[in-house]
């Protein structure tokens, strides 16, 4: 099931046309697929991966919502900006929402992607139908003591940091997959997004009004407690026993249903 699913999405992310938003000169490669227009689900990788993280969810997805994939600057098929900062890369999820057209998105990040849609949040508020976090923080005051940040990420670093986000239940076959991927990007890329996540410029008190959902592995990096209400009023969460970080991949179907649940139920278009 999962192949297929990885198959079908990453033959649609192949044949959808790529958007032409750009930012700070560098262009953003995009894929549309699903309908043509109305509501609209913005999906954003994390650090060092690329939009094939949601290949499992694009054609579920898109049988009902515009669904969009992107690469963030310096990532899968977008080149590296000068400076990377979250700001850039919210700046770079802006500029895709700008050339869709589409007025109220919701914006799923994984890992480093939710500090991205975070900060998306709190720059373009009026734009946010709902947050969905996959695995990642949408309160990044606890990244301020985060162990390991800033040491120097070495191959060898990188190849066993990739190798604690996976789980017994983790096929060979995705493994490899998401290693491929992840130390294919560039040492530059993979230094300089590291730093941008846990840059202090990150951190803000400012409370974010939409809808927000949390999804965690069954052994989260960044679990429910370092979350504060007080900085999201209408959170919620779930935890998927005996998943790995890449837990839309190794648990689809569930991931979907629950992610298509929120934008039903939850999401303010």
């Amino acid at each position: 099931m999962l192949r297929t699913a990885l198959a079908l999405g990453l033959a649609l992310l192949a044949a959808s046309p790529a958007a032409a938003a750009s930012v700070d000169g560098v262009e953003i490669h995009s894929t549309v697929q699903g309908l043509a227009r109305g509501e609209t689900i913005i999906f954003v990788h994390g650090w060092t991966c690329d939009e094939s993280s949601w290949a499992a969810q694009v054609a579920d997805l898109g049988s009902s919502y515009r669904v969009v994939t992107l690469d963030l600057p310096g990532h899968g098929k977008t080149a590296a900006p000068a400076a990377f900062s979250m700001d850039l890369f919210a700046r770079a999820v802006e500029a895709v929402r700008q050339d869709l057209g589409a007025d109220k998105v919701v914006l799923v990040g994984h890992s480093m992607g939710a500090a991205v849609i975070r900060e998306y949040a709190l720059d373009y508020p009026e734009h946010v139908a709902g947050l969905v976090a996959v695995d990642g923080p949408l309160d990044v005051r606890p990244l301020a003591d985060f162990p390991g940040a800033g040491q120097p990420l070495t191959r060898e670093v990188r190849s066993n940091l990739i190798d604690s986000m996976f789980v017994p239940a983790t096929t060979p076959e995705l493994r490899a997959q998401i290693k491929a991927v992840m130390l294919g990007t560039s040492d530059a890329t993979a230094a300089g997004a590291g730093a941008a996540m846990f840059d202090p410029a990150n951190q803000s008190d400012k409370p974010i009004a939409a809808p927000a959902l949390s999804i965690y592995a069954g052994n989260p990096t960044w679990g429910p407690d370092t979350v504060s209400r007080t900085l999201l009023p209408d959170w919620s969460y779930e935890q998927f026993a005996g998943a790995g970080h890449f837990l839309m991949l190794e648990q689809p179907e569930r991931f979907n249903a629950v992610l298509r649940a929120f934008v039903e139920q939850r999401a303010t278009f």
